[in-house]
């Protein structure tokens, strides 16, 4: 079983039920050390002058580094949630796909901290995040 077949198995909503389903994002790679996500620039994450909506990037970074928190910690007893998240926008996309790289800057016993880069199909960069993850105890 993967690592992202263990995770969807402690959730206790389906991703297709959550934000992550409604903007069509795609899991690529899930480890400790790295998780790849892509979304689709179409209606559902444009703004209305058709340019990739900025909270949309957002909700992408903020989507990756919250899996990948999961992976270090115990789902039966812990959560974990976005505490903050920054993010640039460096160029505007219309269309096709962007993928998001989650790597951990610093993994504490209460807070993650991610470094996420968005890229457009040709590899260039067009969002930069860095995302701030809690660690809570179940109650």
């Amino acid at each position: 079983m993967t690592n992202i077949e263990q995770l969807l198995q402690a959730l206790p909503v389906p991703l297709e039920e959550t934000l992550i389903g409604t903007l069509g994002m795609e899991f690529q790679e899930v480890t400790k050390e790295r998780v790849i996500c892509t979304m689709p620039v179409d209606g559902r994450t444009r703004q209305p002058v058709g340019l990739l909506h900025g909270g949309a990037s957002v909700a992408l970074a903020e989507t990756v580094a919250s899996i990948g928190s999961m992976l270090h910690i115990d789902p039966r007893t812990q959560f974990a949630a976005g505490l903050e998240i920054n993010a640039n926008h460096v160029r505007s996309v219309r269309e096709g796909i962007v993928t998001a790289t989650a790597t951990p800057l610093h993994i504490g016993r209460t807070t993650l901290v991610w470094d996420i880069q968005i890229t457009n199909e040709q590899g260039k960069l067009i969002c930069v995040s860095r995302c701030t993850v809690a660690i809570g105890q179940q109650r």
